[in-house]
């Protein structure tokens, strides 16, 4: 008779070894430093599996209520004393947790819960219950940053800024314009994240290890108790599945890159180059050295951070790109990446908001900004491309006026209409007021543009968007 493993109250598949793995090994497994956080979803998993056990006659009603009883009470000792209760535990992972901590409260009927249950799906499941909540978490986060954009650009309405391209100013623009554009890529981030939920939101228990369960458990059932949508129609599928949390990935990337595009703005806007708005002091930091110096590294950080998410979307992917069906081992590396995402997108996300919310602008120097630099320039050749002169031949009558004016050391508005009638008689009075920034503006009047008209449009329907959510 083979002596007994080591551990083997920890591990549910001793009976075909005669060895215990090796210390390097179950060190090398470990997982339960990180997976500690789907012991809430564990639980909740295993509480539905007994209820279905018992539907199919494996457990009794009086030890339905036992088993429920006890992990009712884990759940609440675990919701009680967070992370502390992992450290130095000596199981390998989240399963054999919470499998060791029910084992001391209602004995050898813990060992019952695992009948007809696979470790495949029982991680599967864990992980899209975690999922699911995070989700919803940065939705929230997002609602954030979303209200304090359409707060700031109510209010200042009427603030004019330059627009660039490759960083040059280009046209002016509405500031309500200018945050409504990261209004609008935060919208489809929500969207996107609304869109992952629904991936996640498949139970895949009943599967098996990948070959489906051979107990007659009610899957819808299981399904509406764990709160799942739907059932998955694979079971081979549902095991291996980690679209769901590849998926969330790249919306938390596409989200942190359009935090990444608004933290370089603000950086370069609250420089003294620019001196459109100054950062808050809480979202600030000073120099060691140079006394003189306000530092915006909130929105480094947050410019940094976009890589760290980037990088989870690529290690994912990495893991995930050569696995055959079904299960492998290979999987206990789809939870860090996604672990880490959610959190550096969640506290992102709340700082942004707070950076956005705090910000103080500096109109004079927008206004100042959108004044120079011949960004009337387009307006010109609108001007008298709408006369009957071809674009391009207006085109090149603007883009002469701007080069003469240019080397004199002239602006827009040091322009008389005598200045304009020298590059072609076709400027009339009515076009001296496109030589101002607000005419500029104003004439941006289809859906979607600048015009102040549009912009009120466009902040309304956000306001309207946002209490649907």
């Amino acid at each position: 008779m083979k002596k007994p493993l080591k551990n083997q109250t920890y591990q549910l598949w001793g009976g075909r070894f005669e060895k215990s793995p090796g210390a390097r090994l179950e060190a090398f497994s470990r997982s339960l430093d990180f997976d500690y956080r789907l012991a809430l979803a564990d639980i909740q998993g295993t509480s539905a599996f007994a209820r279905a056990l018992h539907s199919v006659g494996i457990l009794s009603r009086a030890e339905l209520q036992r088993a429920l009883g006890g992990l009712d009470k884990l759940s609440r000792d675990l919701a009680s004393a967070g992370p502390d209760l992992f450290r130095n535990a000596p199981e390998e992972d989240v399963h054999t947790f919470v499998l060791s901590k029910l084992r001391q409260r209602i004995g050898g009927l813990a060992d019952k819960l695992h009948t007809g249950r696979s470790r495949n799906e029982q991680v599967a499941l864990d992980f899209r219950l975690w999922l699911k909540e995070a989700i919803r978490s940065a939705q929230v986060a997002l609602r954030g940053l979303l209200t304090a954009l359409a707060d700031a650009a109510e209010k200042h309405p009427t603030i004019v800024l330059p627009g660039y391209t490759h960083l040059r100013r280009a046209q002016p623009i509405l500031w309500g314009h200018y945050v409504l554009a990261y209004f609008e890529m935060f919208r489809r981030d929500y969207q996107r994240l609304e869109a992952c939920f629904a991936s996640a939101d498949v139970l895949p228990l009943g599967s098996g290890a990948l070959a489906g369960s051979g107990f007659a458990f009610d899957r819808d059932q299981l399904a509406q108790d764990l709160g799942f949508s739907r059932i998955s129609r694979n079971s081979l599928d549902a095991v291996s599945d980690r679209d769901f949390a590849l998926e969330f990935l790249f919306a938390a990337s596409l989200c942190m890159l359009h935090l990444s595009r608004l933290a370089e703005d603000w950086i370069l806007y609250s420089s003294e180059e620019f001196g459109f708005l100054e950062l808050a002091d809480d979202v600030s930091t000073g120099s060691s050295l140079m006394p003189q110096k306000k530092n915006p590294d909130s929105l480094e950080l947050i410019r940094g951070k976009s890589g760290r998410v980037l990088g989870s979307l690529v290690s994912l992917a990495t893991v995930l790109k050569s696995l055959p069906l079904a299960y492998n081992r290979d999987l206990q590396e789809d939870k860090e990446p996604v672990f880490d995402a959610s959190a550096q997108l969640i506290a992102a996300l709340d700082l942004a908001a707070q950076v956005v919310q705090t910000a103080t602008l500096n109109p004079q120097p927008m206004q100042k900004a959108a004044s120079v630099g011949w960004l009337c320039a387009a307006d010109l050749a609108e001007f008298l491309a709408e006369r009957g002169v071809p674009f391009h031949q207006a085109h090149q009558i603007v883009g002469k006026l701007v080069l003469d004016q240019t080397k004199a050391g002239r602006q827009p508005l040091d322009c008389t209409l005598a200045d304009l009638k020298k590059y072609s008689a076709i400027f009339d009075k009515t076009s001296l007021p496109l030589l101002t920034p607000a005419s500029g503006v104003a004439r941006r009047a289809v859906p979607g543009a600048t015009a102040p008209a549009r912009v009120r449009q466009a902040l309304r329907e956000a306001r309207t968007w946002l209490k649907t959510l």
